[in-house]
């Protein structure tokens, strides 16, 4: 009988953004995430938006894939539902949605059969829960604008108060020439199968 593994650290954060910008907010803070989660020699970068300046991690593999879901999300959240009653309505989730990122570590598979050595396993997962806030007029524009900044700043606190104190679960790291963690990052998990593995790298 194999042991209990032990619960697996999901971290949420809150995100508010208006539609011209929702895709920069969230490529934003998967940088500032995968900053801190990138465990070999890179080069920092920052992004600057609303007024913040960000970490950003310079990779092509990585800068792609989070454009690409970064680019999903924003196509997700802007598309109008089909029912009637306006476009944002708390009959539908238009308006909203999720982007989650886990990491695994990959472990050696006890086996006595031929088969897969190697599994992986999730030891940490963030979930980003975003609302996307669509101004009708000046007035509005100008108070979504402080919503948003205030929401990048403090979601950006919170992913360094998160992992500055959250340590111990880390797995350990056993290159140095690669990125050591596995990771994917999907749009609207709930409704993805998280089994199918889209986006590892």
């Amino acid at each position: 009988m194999e042991p209990k593994r032990p619960e697996v650290p999901q971290y949420t954060l809150e995100v508010l953004a208006d539609p011209s910008c929702v895709k920069e907010v969230v490529k934003a803070i998967l940088h500032t995430i995968f900053f801190h989660r990138y465990f070999i020699p890179i080069t920092p970068l920052t992004c600057e938006l609303l007024d913040q300046t960000l970490p950003a991690v310079d990779d092509v593999d990585l800068e792609t894939l989070v454009d690409q879901r970064a680019t999903s999300l924003a196509r997700t959240i802007n598309t109008p539902p089909s029912s009637h009653g306006g476009p944002y309505t708390s009959n539908n989730n238009a308006g909203r949605a999720q982007i989650a990122v886990q990491f695994f570590e990959k472990k050696r598979k006890k086996s006595y059969f031929f088969g897969k050595a190697d599994e992986e396993i999730c030891w940490e997962q963030w979930t980003l829960d975003v609302t996307c806030a669509t101004p009708r007029t000046e007035s509005d524009r100008i108070k979504v604008r402080q919503a948003m900044e205030k929401s990048l700043q403090k979601t950006a606190m919170k992913i360094v108060n998160i992992v500055n104190k959250n340590k111990d679960h880390i797995p350990p790291i056993t290159v140095a020439e690669t990125n050591p963690f596995p990771y994917q990052i999907l749009v609207n998990p709930k409704t993805d199968n998280w089994s199918a593995r889209m986006g590892i790298f």
